[in-house]
């Protein structure tokens, strides 16, 4: 609560950075927090004495995503991080929850450029705690499943049906137990929460060719930033912000678009989906971001056309 100085957080925590070849281990460090960066020491002593880093690493437009599992005590971080050569897989591995939602809360302010001085950080943190405490099974599921004949199919996504054929029924009534005291509109509530703390939340795909390289990729858009991302394996291999973009144009003959950023500029031919429509992506996204939170704001409709509609 001193404005007269740098909020900063302080902790022992686990470190991987994974390289090609050589056995995962992740090493102890004393991690410091403070605006964007991240810096590493091989002790508390070394930060003390301004000894150099041993891994200094710029939040600003990387890739936060959670890597935890209740069941297993894993509370992890996985940050992707820009480089120039695209982005660069790091792990952050905390001991606690309390530490975890910290951390966790710190990093993603930090990739949108803001820092623990933000007056949303305590919001983040308790949102990220409740998050996590939904996730707790419960010490016994309030139905037994021996009533019930629950079609596992109508609650799970495909992919989990045969990893997790004999446990389902038991899982969603562990679930089941730890919501079933909220009322309907809390219940809703929730799920939107739960939902919106997904990695790949709000993130719209479409395969397109990017004019410096041969094959296709995936353009991800979401309401804040524009992704490269691999066709097979759905990594990040670039991030571009809304906050650094000058402006957007759209050849419609070739249905070809370039967008200008700071850092320069990415031309890509759309092939799933008629250029158009990620042209209106990105400027229904731009003009939400103008909005202000106030349900009077009057609607300013020529400035949506303007962003939304095609010019030629």
């Amino acid at each position: 609560n001193d404005i007269t100085q740098v909020p900063e957080l302080q902790d022992y925590l686990r470190f991987l950075k994974p390289k090609r070849f050589t056995l995962k281990a992740y090493k102890k460090y004393w991690f410091t927090c403070r605006d964007l960066t991240l810096r590493l020491y091989k002790t508390s002593e070394e930060c003390d004495s301004h000894v150099t880093p041993a891994h200094d690493i710029n939040l600003r437009g990387c890739e936060v995503t959670p890597d935890v599992c209740l069941t297993q005590q894993k509370y992890g971080i996985k940050l992707e991080v820009p480089m120039t050569d695209g982005m660069s897989d790091m792990y952050i591995r905390c001991d606690t929850e309390d530490q975890y939602a910290k951390w966790m809360a710190a990093c993603r302010l930090a990739s949108k450029g803001r820092s623990l001085a933000d007056s949303t950080y305590d919001t983040e943190v308790a949102s990220i705690k409740a998050f996590l405490q939904m996730q707790h099974p419960a010490p016994a599921p309030a139905i037994n499943p021996q009533e019930l004949d629950i079609a596992t199919e109508d609650y799970m996504p495909p992919r989990f049906l045969k990893k997790l054929k004999g446990k389902l029924v038991h899982r969603i009534l562990e679930a089941h137990a730890n919501v079933k005291d909220l009322t309907l509109v809390e219940a809703k509530m929730n799920y939107i929460k739960a939902w919106q703390s997904l990695p790949d939340f709000g993130i719209s795909l479409f395969v397109v060719k990017f004019n410096d390289q041969k094959k296709e990729d995936l353009l991800g858009v979401s309401y804040n930033r524009l992704m490269r991302m691999d066709i097979s394996s759905g990594d990040h291999l670039k991030t571009w912000r809304y906050s650094t973009m000058k402006a957007w144009n759209v050849n419609w003959n070739a249905k070809v678009m370039m967008v200008q950023f700071e850092e320069g500029n990415i031309i890509f031919e759309c092939l799933s989906a008629d250029c158009k429509v990620v042209h209106e992506f990105i400027g229904g996204y731009i003009f939400l971001s103008t909005r202000s939170k106030e349900s009077n704001q009057m609607l300013n409709e020529e400035m949506f056309h303007k962003l939304t509609g095609g010019w030629a």
